[in-house]
């Protein structure tokens, strides 16, 4: 029995994309501790291709709203933030806008759980 092996080869192309931005209202304290993120009333996360992009989306985050960085990774794009709920709500649609609107990033909605 003749089998041909198909070799795949898979690569990764990074556009200008925001992925994710969601709010996590109210987590259980458990999701902070195990973060090492400070307790604020909500977790933002923003994930973003190039990668470098989440340095811009932290720098947007922190001056349109009280948040702090919890973690930034310009490697693979994640950003996480935290702050009150209105304060992540608004760092989030701040960043939704400028690299969505002026930056021309592909943007996704912003969820909230």
């Amino acid at each position: 029995m003749n089998e041909e092996k198909q070799r795949v080869i898979q690569e990764y192309v990074p556009g200008k994309q925001l992925t994710l931005l969601h709010i996590i209202a109210q987590p259980v304290d458990e999701l902070y501790e195990r973060l090492g993120v400070e307790k604020r009333g909500a977790i933002g996360i923003v994930t973003a291709t190039p990668g470098e992009s989440a340095i811009i989306a932290a720098d947007i985050a922190t001056k349109a709203g009280d948040v702090s960085i919890g973690f930034l990774d310009r490697f693979t794009g994640a950003l996480i933030i935290s702050g009150d709920v209105a304060s992540v709500e608004a760092s989030l649609e701040a960043i939704s806008n400028l690299l969505g609107d002026v930056l021309k990033f592909t943007s996704c909605p912003i969820t909230k759980s």
